[in-house]
């Protein structure tokens, strides 16, 4: 009895490795640049956000990922609210993939990430410079979203094994 309770527990807390992942990586805020790489950066938090919400959306709520984004606004020094819309829009277009999408394909959800980050990232990029007046280096930008569609299929499919392991009992998946 006590090896089953264990288990379940165990099997409980495993379904909470998505949100732990999203507010450690939105509070660690990660970059490549002690190792000098200039312009090699990827948004974690994108390619987790986006995932989960399109394979499995009661994984991270929707109050969850805002205040993620503000903590995420807070440790990189972005005006409040700015990461969390970000974030938030990335759940929408989530959404609205998984809404319309008969057969999922990895490929398919790949190339609508990269719609996806594209237009998220010109909303960001808007309201930072014109509201905001904030700087932004467009080089590291760009290399950012690269790199950030890049690493979305690795991941992508790391998250795929995860959800067989975790929910292999569970039909919503």
């Amino acid at each position: 009895m006590s090896i089953q309770v264990k288990k379940s527990f165990f099997r409980k807390l495993l379904t909470f490795v998505p949100l732990i992942l999203l507010f450690v990586s939105v509070m660690n805020e990660f970059d490549f640049n002690y190792l000098n790489y200039k312009y090699f950066s990827f948004n974690f938090p994108f390619i987790l956000i986006y995932y989960w919400s399109l394979k499995r959306s009661e994984s991270l709520g929707y109050g969850y990922i805002f205040i993620a984004g503000l903590f995420n606004d807070i440790t990189i020094g972005f005006p409040l609210g700015v990461s969390g819309l970000t974030y938030l829009l990335i759940c929408g277009f989530a959404a609205y993939l998984r809404n319309i999408t008969l057969r999922p394909n990895l490929v398919n959800d790949w190339m609508f990430f990269l719609f996806t980050i594209l237009f998220v990232t010109s909303i960001n990029y808007f309201l930072l410079i014109s509201i905001f007046s904030i700087e932004m280096n467009y080089y590291e930008l760009m290399g950012n979203i690269f790199f950030t569609f890049l690493f979305y299929y690795i991941f992508a499919y790391l998250f795929d094994i995860y959800l067989k392991l975790v929910f292999k009992g569970n039909k919503n998946v």
